[in-house]
């Protein structure tokens, strides 16, 4: 029966209390919760409130929740999340999960979550019983044989009755029907059943009744009571002299549960004074004893050896009590009753069993905790359970594998793995951890068990680019869409935490946002020109890159990205001065300017930078021999005096350059008026020359000087080979003609230029004293000849006479060319006060004499060296000075 509803309200009371004194005297890390209930309680009744009743604070900011840990007896309960509350979720029979144990206890545990803190709470919860078994007979009716000469006072042992329930619920009270010659007596066994026992306190006459018709009734404890029945059948038999006697009454054995079959427990002896038949002795199990004890032990019905039938174990059943009873072949024989109860005790036959029970797992043998859990945080539950008992159920346990972990004692037999020291998932991603449980008996069995502990990933992460700053560089004049860069940000954490999106953060750039020039692709980082960038207008862009996972919550990263755009030579030179018209600009030019003065200067921009900036002047058109510019400057100056009236309308163009690749030009058209007197600032101008001069180009000088470097080593290399001719010359002598040896005698002392030159024969022709530019033309007492131009330049004079310099021809100069044999070449000089002539001619040069000697001595030309030598010579001093030449 069930307890009223008032006596549950009351109960229950009484289990929330209880389970909060349990929880101010638990101050481990382990908390114990004890709780009571009924079996058969309705489904969904409350049963306690985890939070109330450990005085927990459940505001916002904690955030704390339950969770229950998978076991094997958890479905009877049920667990809101959010306040640990505690209800019935399956029908509870104490009889099926406890059967005959005085205490019945479900046993779960509930994880508590507050803050990434996990602890454990373990639950007790006791299933009181109801009284909802009545008691049972193993036999409706039996029958018992009593002689008519037992003695008062035998006892005679009957049926035990079975009840399911427990405490007072279980079986109270045995009782008999009214009869004037048996009564009963009330016993407990060492297990703690209790039997009846039929006990004869008046003496028997088989002629006066054969037979007597009993009934016991065996009633519980509970409220109302619930009992049952058997029926008894006493027969009466003849007179029987004497019965067996045993030795002993009752016999207590203690075997060890590793025993063998067919062990000996007890060597019954029963004794019968009669003769024969009547005095032999037979043995057996009384007619109570159960089928579960006829198996487990086997009794020799002649020697009375009482022998282990089958194998026992104690942790099983520790205790065994039945009755042996001995009786003769004779007439209606009376048995005699020996009890015997068996101790079976424990041996270490056990070794420890470890049972892991994690806190999250979705793979079986791996529990799962996250990376942001806190130090002694729970991660799972390792129960030690030992069948033996003592020392040989004594456990020690030991975890191995890694000292981020380490047990510590929840309750009796079962450890926590709680970690030691924050956890760091891109470091370590799981541990492999062994649980070692060894029992102290001997000798000691052990049991270990492999674990791992995986890591969840938290977002704890953020994306972090290679670098913090990107410098990229895009050519301007790019097509829109052009592909400019992609930029990578890394996140160490896992699946969504991982994930990363990139955007281009909010910032105006001349006036317009960003997202305007350029698009970032979320999903790849990669980078996109909106529009055609111009270097003159922008030349570099800052872009702010963001880079968030998907976490919760979730993180940022970011970088800066430095887009410079690259010049390309786009842009023409323009002229900036003089002013222009039409793309031409009239310049004043004095009449009486001096050669080297400047006339004015040419200023020009290029919108392009570096390189493609660079500008370089030059004279495309126009009377150049007059006119010169420098490259760098732009400065257009004069080259010699002019004649104004030869000279009235003067026009160049000159052509401004910059260094890109491909270079553009722009050309402007200078027309020069003449007009008014030199100005004051005369000297100035030359000086401004006399500077530009010395700002020379060094590129030109560094050329110059390697081109020295060269022409030096050459010259060695000429005399060298010069000097080893000479020696060859002068072994073969003898073989030379007369005339071949003045010649080199008399070139010994002639001119060194003019035997440099001994592979052309000169004539020199006199001009006329009249000059046509006789006021350009300065005196001096050496000239020079330019190979490249033909011109010659006095050594007293930087006056150029050529046709470079002046641009005009001086009367009755010509340059005639020549080409094969005995080809006659004039070449002017200047000879002081004159001009004169030299008139050359080239031999053939495939009649060289093949002997070492030069051109100049061979046999077809038509003037030999030396008498050109001893010609020039005396023409040199007939003109008082000497000249020196060379072409």
């Amino acid at each position: 029966m069930r307890k009223t509803s008032s006596s549950r309200v009351l109960w229950h009371w009484w289990a929330v209390v209880v389970a909060f004194l349990s929880f101010l005297s638990t101050l481990s890390a382990a908390m114990t919760m004890k709780y009571q209930t009924y079996e058969e309680e309705a489904l969904s009744t409350v049963i306690g409130n985890l939070a109330k009743d450990m005085s927990l604070n459940l505001s916002d900011s904690s955030k704390t929740s339950f969770r229950m840990m998978k076991q094997f007896n958890a479905s009877f309960i049920r667990l809101r999340e959010r306040d640990g509350q505690l209800t019935i979720g399956e029908r509870i029979d104490r009889e099926k999960i406890c059967k005959h144990t005085m205490q019945c206890l479900i046993a779960f545990d509930v994880v508590s979550v507050s803050n990434e803190q996990f602890k454990l709470i373990h639950i007790e919860l006791e299933v009181k019983d109801i009284n909802d078994h009545a008691p049972e007979f193993p036999r409706m009716e039996s029958t018992l044989e009593i002689s008519e000469n037992t003695a008062l006072g035998t006892r005679i042992p009957l049926d035990v009755a079975m009840d399911k329930d427990v405490g007072s619920n279980y079986i109270q009270s045995y009782q008999v029907s009214v009869n004037s010659h048996f009564t009963i007596d009330v016993l407990s066994r060492a297990d703690g059943i209790k039997y009846a026992e039929l006990v004869l306190i008046k003496e028997l006459d088989r002629e006066t009744h054969t037979s007597y018709v009993l009934e016991l009734f065996a009633t519980d404890g509970g409220n109302p009571s619930r009992s049952s029945s058997t029926k008894i059948n006493v027969k009466v038999k003849d007179f029987n002299d004497n019965s067996p006697v045993f030795d002993r009454n009752s016999f207590s054995v203690d075997i060890l549960e590793d025993a063998p079959v067919g062990f000996l427990l007890v060597d019954f002896n029963a004794v019968d004074p009669d003769e024969g038949l009547n005095g032999e002795v037979v043995y057996g199990f009384g007619n109570q004893v159960p089928l579960e004890i006829r198996q487990r032990f086997s009794v020799d019905r002649k020697s009375g050896r009482l022998t282990l039938e089958s194998p026992i174990d104690f942790e099983s059943k520790k205790t065994y009590e039945f009755d042996i009873q001995a009786s003769d072949l004779g007439p209606n024989p009376s048995p005699s009753i020996c009890k015997v109860v068996v101790h079976v005790q424990d041996v270490n036959d056990n070794a420890p069993e470890i049972t892991i029970t994690p806190m999250t797992s979705v793979t079986a043998g791996i529990a799962y905790i996250t990376e942001a859990a806190a130090k002694e945080s729970f991660v799972a539950l390792v129960s030690i359970a030992d069948k033996d008992s003592g020392a040989n159920g004594d456990i020690h346990c030991t975890l191995y594998g890694h000292n981020h972990f380490k047990l510590q004692q929840a309750y009796k037999d079962s450890f926590m793995i709680v970690t030691t020291s924050p956890l760091d998932r891109e470091k370590i991603v799981e541990y492999n951890l062994t649980v070692v449980a060894e029992d102290l008996g001997s000798p000691p069995f052990r049991t270990s068990k492999q674990y791992t502990i995986r890591l969840s990933d938290e977002n704890d992460n953020a994306p972090v680019f290679s670098k913090p700053v990107f410098e990229v560089s895009l050519m301007e004049n790019n097509a829109p869409g052009a592909y400019i860069t992609t930029v990578v940000a890394r996140d160490l954490d896992q699946g969504q935490n991982s994930k990363i999106n990139y955007k281009l953060l909010d910032t105006y750039i001349i006036g317009s946002p960003v997202s305007t020039f350029v698009s970032l692709d979320p999903a790849t980082g990669s980078l996109y020109a909106l529009r055609s960038f111009n270097f003159e207008v922008l030349k570099q862009l800052q872009l702010r890159i963001q880079a968030s996972d998907g976490g919760s919550p979730q993180l940022q990263g970011s970088a800066i990205i430095n887009l410079k755009i690259v010049d390309q030579n786009d842009n023409a030179p323009f002229i900036t001065q003089p002013a222009l018209i039409n793309n031409s600009a009239e310049v004043l030019l004095p009449k009486d300017a001096p050669s080297g003065y400047v006339i004015t200067q040419v200023h020009a921009r290029d919108a392009d930078e570096g390189v493609n900036a660079e500008l370089s002047f030059r004279i495309s058109e126009g009377v150049a021999s007059v006119f010169s510019i420098n490259r760098a400057t732009g400065e257009i100056y004069l080259n010699h005096e002019l004649n104004y009236e030869v000279y009235e309308n003067l026009r160049i163009t000159v052509t401004v350059s910059d260094n890109g690749r491909p270079s553009l030009t722009t050309a402007v058209t200078v027309n020069f008026i003449m007009a008014g007197s030199l100005p004051s600032d005369r000297n100035v101008f030359r000086h401004n020359i006399d500077e530009e001069t010395r700002e020379g180009d060094h590129s030109i000088i560094i050329i110059v000087v390697l081109a020295g470097s060269c022409a030096l080593l050459l010259l060695a290399i000429i005399i060298i080979a010069t000097t080893c001719n000479k020696g060859k010359v002068d072994n073969r002598g003898h073989n030379h003609s007369g005339k071949e040896d003045r010649v080199q005698a008399k070139g010994n002392h002639s001119d060194p230029l003019i035997s440099i030159h001994s592979d052309i024969v000169f004539d020199i022709h006199p001009y006329s004293n009249k000059t046509t530019f006789s006021g350009l033309i300065q005196r001096g007492s050496d000239i020079s000849c330019s190979s490249e131009d033909g011109t010659c330049v006095s050594e007293d004079s930087p006056r150029e006479l050529g046709d470079k310099s002046l641009g005009v021809k001086p009367e009755g100069f010509s340059t005639v060319p020549s080409y094969g044999k005995d080809a006659m070449r004039q070449i002017p000089i200047w000879k002081g006060t004159s001009y004169a002539t030299i008139s050359a001619r080239e031999p053939h040069s495939g009649k060289d004499s093949g002997v070492g000697d030069s051109d100049f001595n061979d046999s077809d030309s038509d003037i030999s060296g030396d008498g050109l030598r001893k010609e020039e010579h005396q023409n040199n001093i007939q003109n008082g000075k000497s000249m020196h030449q060379w072409c």
